[in-house]
Formats: C-alpha cells, structure tokens, sequence
C-alpha cells in the first residue's frame, strides 16, 4: 500500500467539496449522540451495523445529508466503532471514548469503492462534480480509497491509498548496526560517534510565532481581521511542521542507507512530554520514529527497539558494570571497576547496539558482517 497527496486547485466548487465535509461532521456528531443514548437507555454498546442502517434511514429524508456518499457514511460509523473498541480496550490506561466534534473543525471524508473516478490528466470527478488537482506523481496501481482532506487555512487535499501489488525489491545490504541514544541537546547520538543536532524549528521561529498570535488575541472576536491574523498564524505553524518533516524524511533516508538494522531504546513520551514540556514537541521523537520505521520496511532494513527499562546510560559499554545512580547533569564519568571514561550518550548508544543485536539473535556485533554476508 502506497499512499499519496495531491493538493486540489482553488476553484469556486470547491465549496461544494467543503459542505459535505460539514456535512460529515454532523453525521459524526449525531452518530456519537446516538452512542450516547443508547447506553443511556440500554446500558449496551450501539452495534456498527445498526448504527449504519439507522444512519441510511435518516439520510433518505434529509437533503443535506444526502450530500455525502453512503460509503462516506459507513467509512464515519466505523472510524466510530474502531474508536469505542480502542477505549473498551485501554480505557484503564487513560484512553477516551470519541467524544462531539465542531462541524468547522471536521477535516475530512473518505470514498472507498465508488463516488469518483479518475478522468484524464489532472481531473477527478467526485459525485457529479469535476475537480483539478496538482498531479506531481503518477498515481500507478489499484486505487482503494479517496479522501477529501480540509486544513484548518480552508485548503483541500486529496489523499489517495494504492495497492502497488507485487513490485522487485531492491535491497543494498551495508553489514552495518547501529545504536541510537535520543537526547535533549543532541537529537540522535550514533554508537559509531557521529551527533545528530537538532535544529530545533519551534525554537528557531518563536519570536514569529508569538508576534503572531498576539496580533490575533488583538483583534476583535469574528471580525474579518481576526480571522486573517488566524490564517497568518496556522501559516507559520504549518512551516514548522513542514520542515521538521522534510528534515525527518532526509534524515531517515540518510541512516537506512548507511545501516541495515537501527536500534532504539523504547521511550516513555507523555512522561517525557510532562516533564520537559514543549522541548520534547519540537523533537518529536514520536512522528521521526514513525517516518523512519516506514522507511525502514520500504528498503527491507530492520529498526529494533529495547526494553524501556533497561540501565543504558548506567551501564558501562567496556565491561558491563552498573551505577547504582547517575544524575542526568553528569555527562561524563568514569567506570569504578575498569577506569575507563564513558560519555553519558555515546556510552548508551554503544549499550543499545549491543543489546539490539542480542534481540534479534546475531550475538556479538562484531560478527554481523559475516552474518550479512552469509
């Protein structure tokens, strides 16, 4: 599966496009309330199939609501029903059940078998509307689904999945592992030696970021100016988040290329996030990992992670022994029962690696090459 994103022209119809997305978020809503009652009156859980049929009566006699396809309709009361299954299963662990929406706030709707077709060119046609879009790729293979995407400045993308079927694999085998220590100051530390900074995009652009939001707080609530400085404002947090993805996709092709299996420790992120607070979102470790663990299966390369738990900072690297404690302000220290000076990052990164390499059964590190090669 193959997913890819094409942004549609501005066009006067596009607002046809943006009233079946609100159209989507008061379905989404109704649906949530049926959910709501119904536990309310039953003590049960609504079932997604009654759910569906109900929902296909009353679209019958509501012309708004006919606006969105019945597979978008069937598409909304899954994404529901997955939802509830999530919170029955890890409700004990702080997980929520879906709960309303703002209509203005909805962002999107998905086709899956029918309700478009692909025409010549850059043309799609959705319902009974023709719409352009920036056709910067080819889409090759069997288009599963079609989703209107809606951002919060007002612009509509089209995200389509496609099933690229049985394509050669190309595979460059490096006979390398590698271990990789996040950190606060450093981003990655490699256990070859190599640092990784961070550029911190958050941080580069705050001042922008602040004088923006404070010429919105300024101006008069639903007023033309206010909803200006609004747009102004998602600009400047979209340009963050773009770069720090261009940055995430460069720098996850970069190691892929260099190493045939990645280890990590396992990290605790809303923990880190409660106590370093914005540092840890602008790192987002979180949205690297997901890129490189992606970009990792394309090339047939293997990311690793261990245990969370495990003392890789406190062990040393040359021979194994374990600190009792270790303050996050020491950065260097010295080995008690071999001598020997181990950098708190580097020293963790080796540690992964050797652990890493346990994980997956290759044993000493040393001998990987001759397990590639073999």
């Amino acid at each position: 599966m193959k997913t890819l994103k094409f942004k549609l022209y501005k066009h006067k119809r596009n607002r046809h496009l943006k009233q079946t997305i609100n159209a989507a978020g008061v379905i989404y809503n109704h649906c949530i309330a049926l959910h709501k009652r119904y536990y309310r009156m039953w003590g049960k859980h609504l079932n997604c199939a009654k759910l569906q049929s109900h929902i296909a009566k009353l679209r019958k006699r509501n012309s708004f609501w006919q606006s969105v396809g019945s597979q978008a309709v069937q598409d909304i009361c899954q994404r529901i029903e997955k939802a509830y299954q999530l919170f029955f299963k890890h409700n004990k662990k702080g997980v929520r059940p879906p709960g309303f929406k703002k209509v203005k706030k909805h962002k999107s709707f998905t086709l899956k078998q029918t309700g478009y077709k692909f025409l010549d060119g850059n043309r799609v046609k959705i319902g009974s509307r023709v719409y352009q879009f920036w056709k910067s790729r080819e889409i090759e293979g069997t288009v599963k689904t079609l989703t209107i995407k809606r951002t919060p400045l007002g612009e509509l993308f089209m995200v389509v999945v496609v099933d690229e079927g049985s394509q050669p694999e190309v595979e460059v085998k490096t006979g390398k592992i590698a271990g990789f220590d996040f950190g606060l100051r450093t981003f990655l530390t490699c256990s070859d030696g190599t640092l990784i900074e961070s550029p911190q995009f958050f941080q580069q652009s705050s001042y922008a970021i602040k004088k923006a939001s404070r010429q919105h707080s300024k101006k008069l609530k639903g007023s033309a100016n206010r909803e200006r400085a609004r747009k102004h404002l998602v600009r400047k947090y979209e340009d963050i988040s773009n770069r720090r993805r261009h940055w995430f996709w460069k720098l996850a092709h970069e190691l892929t290329d260099k190493f045939d299996v990645l280890c990590f420790e396992t990290l605790n992120l809303k923990g880190m996030q409660r106590l370093w607070g914005r540092k840890i979102s602008d790192l987002a470790f979180g949205e690297f990992l997901q890129i490189l663990e992606w970009v990792a299966k394309k090339k047939n390369k293997l990311v690793v992670f261990i245990d969370q738990w495990y003392p890789s900072s406190k062990t040393c690297s040359s021979c194994g022994h374990i600190l009792e404690n270790l303050d996050l302000s020491v950065r260097v220290w010295r080995c008690p029962s071999c001598q020997s000076i181990n950098g708190r990052d580097e020293n963790a990164a080796r540690n992964i690696q050797m652990v890493g390499a346990l994980t997956i059964g290759l044993g000493d590190v040393s001998r990987f090459e001759t397990a590639i090669a073999v």
